[in-house]
């Protein structure tokens, strides 16, 4: 037996305190969204929103969440992690007592946005808040059991999403999160200890200008090519303000004294590859418990509450593989999970191919859903890990926030086209009672209709998530540790 020492004992007790904080982190984040994904038809039908209004109750969160997570990696080097970190928490658990108060759909997406911005400092953060804490030979334990949390929330909230909105009403759906954003701003208080501040460096302000509007841009082209075709104004509109803030972000991050997309952190093939096979595992997966729950209400007739349960091989994947691959991390290198992972991925959304079609047994949807929960639980803890430990300690706010909020262009990619592309096979007349979930009450024809959608978006994140296979296998890490290495 290998003595450990007292220190090391004592950093390692307070490391997994630590995890206990960041989990409830990230608990309160997902099982937000996943509640959401679940009981969108009924806040739709409450508000009678149409489908613009109706996609960016979801895509308001992920765009604003996104665009502001290196900022606030930024500004938490500069005033503190663990007090940035417990802002988040105060702002979510406030967002989510007003939002269930909402008098009107465009109040609801406000709330959103506050949401989205309290969940952007405690995401920015609670990466490195672990890395700092654990002992280099124990991170990938430690990432496998915080990853495995989200799974928990994933596997709580489509349940919990579709019990709420069948029973106690839609406004529950944001209230559930004020209990456990309370109980984790005073855990997180009494636990967290403050962190060495980064250099006091400058924001990048314009270049966070710059990238909210090129993804707001780009994110209302795609969800807006579905509804309303690839020759509106608004998709035209969309694309033109992409295509011309892309290049100048390019120019300008390049001039910019510390700017927020520092691609030089990026420029060796193995942080490159990973961090596009994180993008890609994004695109692949976010948009599935969602695109899955729609399926199965509105083309299958049921209610939320089973349509909840239907999506549970998903979370119920991810919370099973998430710890043990945090334990084979011990003798398998991030590497070989990440490659793993990916695979796995793309076996469950190429079994999910088979499946649009309302006649479909529903074991068949479930193993491809369960392979696909266990390709994205491995995926995430093998390629955290790989990119956390490659990174140099000085950078890893900044980094980390550069590192998710590439990742969660996936994730608002993935939900924009996923959308764009199930509505786009059935006309604008019947685009409501997707959305509302009442589409197969109305025409078995309009039904048929809607399964090509299906078959197309299940087609597209399948072809992405092969591309992410290729690239984690690209991001072998290099010999040296020297960042950029080769």
């Amino acid at each position: 037996m290998v003595a450990v020492s007292p220190d090391y004992a004592s950093r390692l007790r307070y490391a997994w305190k630590v995890v206990s904080v960041t989990s409830l982190g990230l608990v309160l984040i997902g099982i937000a969204g996943s509640t959401l994904n679940v009981a969108l038809p009924t806040v739709v039908r409450h508000f009678r929103a149409g489908p613009f209004e109706s996609g960016w109750i979801l895509l308001a969160f992920l765009l604003v969440n996104t665009a502001s997570l290196v900022f606030f990696g930024r500004v938490a080097d500069l005033l503190g992690r663990r007090e940035i970190y417990l802002a988040g928490f105060a702002l979510f658990t406030v967002a989510s007592l007003l939002a269930g108060f909402s008098p009107n759909v465009w109040f609801l997406v406000a709330m959103r946005v506050v949401q989205a911005i309290g969940a952007a400092m405690i995401l920015a953060n609670g990466t490195v808040i672990i890395t700092d804490a654990f002992p280099p030979d124990r991170l990938s334990q430690g990432m496998g059991v915080y990853i495995g949390t989200l799974s928990v929330a994933q596997l709580a909230g489509p349940t919990l999403g579709g019990l709420i909105a069948d029973t106690a009403g839609w406004q529950w759906i944001f209230w559930v999160n004020v209990p456990a954003g309370v109980i984790a701003l005073v855990w997180g208080a009494v636990t967290l200890r403050k962190m060495p501040r980064g250099p006091r460096e400058p924001v990048d302000a314009l270049g966070n200008v710059l990238v909210f509007a090129a993804l707001s841009g780009v994110l209302l082209a795609l969800s807006e090519a579905g509804s309303r075709g690839l020759s509106s104004p608004v998709v035209i509109t969309g694309a033109a303000v992409f295509l011309v803030l892309a290049p100048l972000i390019v120019v300008v991050e390049r001039r910019a004294s510390h700017p927020v997309l520092n691609m030089g952190l990026f420029a060796g093939r193995m942080l490159a590859c990973a961090n596009l096979a994180s993008l890609c595992n994004a695109l692949a997966r976010s948009a599935l418990i969602l695109v899955v729950a729609l399926y199965f209400q509105s083309a299958r007739g049921l209610d939320a509450f089973t349509a909840g349960l239907s999506v549970l091989p998903v979370p119920v994947g991810m919370a099973l593989a998430s710890p043990i691959a945090g334990a084979l991390g011990r003798r398998l290198s991030p590497y070989a999970l990440s490659i793993g992972g990916s695979v796995f991925s793309a076996l469950g959304l190429g079994t999910l191919m088979l499946t649009a079609d309302p006649a479909t047994p529903y074991w068949i949807i479930g193993v491809g859903l369960f392979l696909a929960g266990c390709g994205s639980g491995t995926f995430l803890t093998g390629n955290t890990t790989q990119v956390m430990t490659a990174l140099p300690a000085g950078s890893l706010g900044v980094v980390n926030g550069f590192r998710i909020m590439i990742m969660n262009v996936g994730v608002v990619l993935s939900v924009g086209m996923s959308l764009s592309l199930i509505t786009s096979s059935v006309g604008p007349e019947l685009r409501d009672q997707v959305y509302a979930a009442t589409l197969a009450k109305l025409s078995p024809v309009a039904v048929d209709q809607l399964m090509t959608g299906f078959q197309r978006a299940y087609t597209v994140l399948f072809a992405v998530a092969l591309l992410g296979t290729l690239l984690a296998a690209l991001a072998r890490t290099p010999r040296t540790r020297s960042l950029g290495a080769e």
